[in-house]
């Protein structure tokens, strides 16, 4: 235990939740494949298995990676990050891969892999917020000062996310409210800033009536929710149908594993819908205890924010826990058909490269700010042992 407690610094209890999320995400991804197997390895499911694995291991040394950099360097990196990433975003939205009328994805040539730039957006802007929230505390009540240096970079790169990905930036978008506000900006500020989005959001709604290359998928959205309010809607509601039934046949205890049937009916069983898959084939009990797994994700990472020594850790361990977390209910809430089909992955358990690889980085930076207070912690205990020492000798 002790050797553990050497190699693996920071919160325990997150570094056990995020080894669960894997295991589970290892043995639910291999039962689920068996369509994709056969659509394009002829049925060789340890294919994609063994890629997912490798995918899964590749996560973990970066999450490793991330913890062990102190957080505080972070702070720059954000800065480059942001640079970096709009640029990537514009790229995408003009020449990224297109698939199903959308740009999300680039591809690199060399190494012959394709990225969602997206994902690479949500950890850039998260980190660069809890930058520029905690460098302007002083002055954050300020509008010009303040409020406009913050808000900028949020419009900007949620609209450039925003034609090709909606549900993803709209989490983005909530995110960095949430943040502000955790964060003090003012909320009539924050009222102005939602009002806003929304008229920007209503007007490009508008002009792809008469520019439909500006929202490609804006019909995909407006069917996707009236299916939703429209339960009769049996083709519409097909995905939605489907995980339905895989819930309600998995009961309390499930099918176990491998014994899922709706797998074979599901579009994306190992990625969209692979909450419902879990809930199937373990039941009430095993999706119950998912739901646990996140919630003391944002529990512990909450008690972390409020022992960081600084703004910039707070700041930084909320907004990517909630952004974490906050896909997470989304996921789990479209596979219980309390939101419209959305396409966001489950954290940590889904199919998947990239977004796979940036969770795990994010959560490495929830442990490197965790990490830090530990630290700090035993360097007081340290100091006041000392000094009790030499007041007593």
């Amino acid at each position: 235990m002790a050797d553990i407690k050497r190699f693996l610094k920071g919160d325990r209890a997150i570094w056990g939740v995020a080894i669960l999320l894997s295991m589970i995400s290892m043995l639910a991804v291999y039962t689920s494949i068996s369509s994709l197997a056969f659509k394009y390895q002829g049925g060789n499911t340890e294919f994609y298995f063994f890629k997912h694995f490798a995918l899964m291991v590749g996560g973990l040394i970066m999450m490793y990676g991330a913890h062990l950099v102190s957080y505080r360097h972070y702070s720059r990196i954000a800065q480059l990050a942001i640079f970096i990433t709009i640029p990537l975003l514009l790229l995408t939205l003009f020449s990224g891969t297109n698939l199903n009328s959308a740009s999300r994805w680039l591809e690199i040539p060399v190494i012959n892999i394709s990225f969602q730039t997206s994902d690479m957006a949500k950890l850039a802007l998260i980190m660069y917020l809890a930058r520029v929230l905690s460098k302007n505390q002083k002055t954050i009540s300020d509008f010009r000062t303040s409020f406009i240096n913050i808000i900028f970079p949020i419009l900007l790169t949620v609209l450039l996310i925003f034609p090709a990905n909606f549900s993803t930036a709209a989490v983005l978008f909530t995110t960095s409210f949430v943040i502000m506000f955790i964060g003090g900006v003012s909320p009539k500020h924050l009222g102005a800033l939602v009002g806003a989005g929304l008229i920007v959001v209503l007007l490009m709604f508008a002009a792809s009536k008469s520019f439909p290359n500006l929202l490609p998928r804006v019909d995909t959205w407006i069917s996707r929710v009236e299916s939703f309010l429209d339960k009769d809607d049996e083709e519409g509601n097909y995905q939605a149908n489907q995980a339905k039934i895989a819930i309600a046949t998995g009961h309390f205890i499930g099918k176990w594993p491998g014994n899922s049937e709706q797998k074979n009916f599901l579009p994306h069983p190992y990625s969209d819908f692979i909450y419902a898959i879990i809930v199937e084939e373990y039941g009430l009990l095993g999706g119950s205890f998912i739901l646990l797994l996140y919630m003391i994700l944002l529990y512990r990472s909450v008690r972390i924010a409020l022992r960081s020594p600084g703004t910039f850790g707070t700041f930084l361990s909320i907004g990517l826990a909630f952004s974490l977390v906050f896909q997470a209910l989304i996921n789990m809430g479209v596979a219980v058909n309390l939101l419209p089909v959305t396409g966001q992955p489950l954290p940590l358990v889904s199919m998947g490269g990239t977004s796979l690889w940036f969770t795990s980085i994010s959560i490495g930076i929830i442990l490197s700010v965790s990490r830090q207070v530990e630290e700090e912690d035993e360097s007081k205990i340290s100091t006041n042992a000392k000094n009790m020492s030499y007041a007593t000798s």
